[in-house]
């Protein structure tokens, strides 16, 4: 396995992501002390836009939904929200070219929650690397496996009005650390 990335930024807990999409606008309050990597990372891949323009490509009723994968921007929303496979794969499958270190054995309140924000990855638990999802529900089984890094303090509505083919517009984050 290639080496893991360790994002150069380091949050201070006080961040807090807002995500402008086709169905409204959602806020969620970043865990950086308690998912440093992961909020790392996530604040440096908004910052340079690499979500803007992607789709969420993954809706599972209740349980989840997904996005994050860079193999959607060149696809349309109703190409995402037919599963089709797209120029650059299939979605679900892409990242951001590294991937980093699971955080969820080190984060002491790493609950999936209503309007969670959590990492996704593939069987390999270092896998992570820009894919993200919204639990749609309290989802406990997934604590011991997933890294929680964010939860929604304004949105919760537009979470539940999410489909696969929604388009993530931008992601900007405030309170960032100079």
């Amino acid at each position: 396995m290639a080496d893991l990335y360790t994002p150069a930024y380091q949050p201070t807990g006080d961040e807090i992501a807002v995500l402008v999409t086709t169905q409204g606008t959602i806020r969620v309050q970043l865990a950086g002390k308690d998912a440093p990597i992961h909020v790392g990372n996530f604040v440096e891949l908004a910052q340079k836009g690499f979500y803007d323009g992607l789709k969420f490509h993954r809706y599972v009723p209740g349980f989840v939904i997904q996005g994050g994968c860079p193999n959607t921007r060149d696809m349309t929303p109703e190409q995402v929200a037919r599963g089709e496979r797209g120029p650059k794969g299939q979605p679900g499958t892409g990242g951001p070219g590294y991937q980093i270190k699971g955080e969820w054995r080190t984060n002491p309140n790493n609950v999936h929650n209503d309007g969670t924000l959590a990492m996704a990855r593939s069987s390999m638990p270092d896998s992570a690397g820009s894919q993200f999802y919204f639990c749609l529900g309290p989802q406990p089984f997934l604590d011991s496996d997933y890294t929680v890094f964010g939860q929604t303090i304004e949105g919760l509505d537009v979470i539940g009005k999410l489909r696969a083919g929604d388009v993530i517009e931008s992601i900007t984050i405030e309170n960032v650390a100079e």
